[in-house]
């Protein structure tokens, strides 16, 4: 049975990304980032928080941020067919602290960018 689709939301309700597994796909069916036991990796192995119940990306403020993952996963070879057209509503969500973000709520870019961390490829 193929995985079933998790919706990634920002705190505004925003439908930001897909995950089908580990693999993540922004909404165009583009491989975007890894998940790992819920903690979510850009496709070059950045961490940038962890994914929350109620589908958000989070992380503390000031929390120190974990290495680069040392084996990235690699891009599906093809787009899977179950990628849905559309999210549904997006769930209610909890007060967040603080000392906590929602990563594609100040961040919404984040998929996009290299990672400055990791040594050039030769």
């Amino acid at each position: 049975m193929p995985d079933k689709p998790e919706f990634i939301f920002n705190t505004s309700g925003d439908w930001m990304a897909t995950a089908i597994g580990q693999h993540i796909f922004d909404s165009r069916g583009e491989y975007v980032a890894f998940m790992e036991a819920r903690s979510v990796y850009t496709r070059d192995g950045e961490w940038v928080g962890d994914l929350s119940k109620d589908g958000r990306i989070l992380r503390k403020r000031a929390g120190k941020k974990k290495p680069l993952h040392p084996n990235p996963l690699a891009k599906p070879a093809t787009k899977p067919s179950n990628l849905p057209g559309r999210a549904p509503l997006p769930p209610q969500n909890a007060e967040i602290s603080y000392d906590t973000i929602d990563v594609l709520e100040e961040d919404p870019e984040v998929f996009k960018r290299l990672s400055d961390r990791r040594p050039d490829m030769d």
